[in-house]
C-alpha cells in the first residue's frame, strides 16, 4: 500500500542520536509523519511503535497501515523507527520513544494538533516500549540546552496491542527481554521494566487488546497491566478476543478480530479525543 499523506521522515536528533554506535540508518531514530486531510483533522496525534521483538520493526503492518487508519478518522500519526537490539539495549529504546513524544509535542501547532492530545501506541515489543513510556516519564528540564528536552515526554493516552509488558515471571517474552536487556540482565532492571509493576495513579488512560490464542506473547501481559491500571484508578479499557494469532495488525482477514480498530475509535471518541478543537 502506498504511503498516503506521508509528509516526510524526520531524524529525532539531526546531529546524531545520543549513544549512537555508528552512522548507519539503524543508528538514526526517526519519525515518519502522516497527517490527515485538513478538512478531517481533529487535533489528536499518536506516536506509533511497531513491534518486532526489539530486533526488527514490522513497519508496514504495524506502522504505515495503522497510520493510514488513524488519518482516515482525522488523527495525525507518527511512526517511530527506534533503535534495536542486540546492538542497542535499554535505555536507548525508551529514550527514542520519549524523544518522539517531545518532538511531536514541541511541533504540535505545526502539525495541527493539541499538545495535550498526544498518545503513544505500540504492538508486541512496541507495546512494551509504549507501556514503558507511559510508566516512565518526566515533565522536561526547563534549563536544558536542547529546546526539546524542556518539553514533557508524558503521553496523554496509550494504546497497547498484544503488548509485551512483563520482563520477569512466567509470562515474559524471552526474545524481547534478551534484545532489550542482554543475556544476563540486572534483576532490578528487569523489575523496573516490568511495567505492570510500574503503574501509578499518574499513568495515562490506556486501551488494550489481545487474543486468548496468542502463543507468542501470553495474554496475561495485557491482563496484569489492566489490573494494575484498575487498582490505581486509571481509566482503562481492554478487549480480549478468543481467537487470532499474534501480530495481526489491523486484522483485516480475521472477521471477529477486525472490529478492534472500531472499538479503539469508540474509546477515543468517548474520551473526547475525536472532538474538534478550535485553533
Amino acid at each position: 500500500m502506498a504511503a498516503a499523506n506521508a509528509a516526510d521522515t524526520v531524524l529525532l536528533w539531526p546531529n546524531g542520536a545520543p549513544g549512537a554506535l555508528g552512522n548507519d540508518d539503524s543508528d538514526k531514530p526517526s519519525l515518519t509523519i502522516y497527517l490527515p486531510p485538513k478538512d478531517k483533522a481533529l487535533s489528536t496525534g499518536v506516536v506509533i511503535c511497531p513491534g518486532g521483538g526489539y530486533a526488527g520493526l514490522a513497519t508496514e503492518k504495524e506502522g504505515t497501515m495503522i497510520a493510514q487508519w488513524f488519518n482516515s478518522i482525522g488523527v495525525a500519526a507518527f511512526v517511530l523507527k527506534y533503535r534495536l537490539g542486540p546492538r542497542y539495549h535499554h535505555p536507548i529504546e525508551l529514550g527514542d520513544a520519549q524523544r518522539a513524544i517531545r518532538y511531536v509535542r514541541a511541533h504540535a501547532a505545526e502539525y495541527g494538533i493539541s499538545p495535550d492530545r498526544i498518545g503513544i501506541m505500540g504492538f508486541s515489543a512496541g507495546g512494551h516500549l509504549a507501556s514503558t513510556a507511559e510508566t516512565h516519564f518526566d515533565n522536561g528540564d526547563a534549563s536544558a540546552a536542547d529546546p526539546l528536552d524542556r518539553v514533557s515526554d508524558k503521553p496523554d493516552f496509550a494504546i497497547l496491542c498484544y503488548p509485551v509488558v512483563a520482563m520477569i515471571g512466567p509470562y515474559v517474552h524471552q526474545g524481547s527481554r534478551r534484545m532489550l536487556l542482554g543475556d544476563e540482565p540486572d534483576p532490578k532492571l528487569e523489575q523496573l521494566l516490568s511495567n505492570e509493576q510500574q503503574v501509578t495513579p499518574d499513568t495515562p488512560p490506556t486501551f488494550l487488546f489481545h487474543t486468548n490464542a496468542d502463543t507468542t506473547v501470553p495474554v496475561e501481559n495485557s491482563v496484569q497491566f489492566y489490573l494494575a491500571l484498575k487498582k490505581n484508578n486509571v481509566p482503562a479499557e481492554m478487549h480480549i478476543f478468543e481467537d487470532g494469532p499474534h501480530g495481526v495488525g489491523l486484522a483485516p482477514t480475521y472477521a471477529a478480530l477486525s472490529i478492534w480498530p472500531t472499538l479503539l475509535g469508540n474509546w477515543l471518541r468517548a474520551r473526547g479525543l475525536l472532538d474538534q478543537v478550535a485553533h
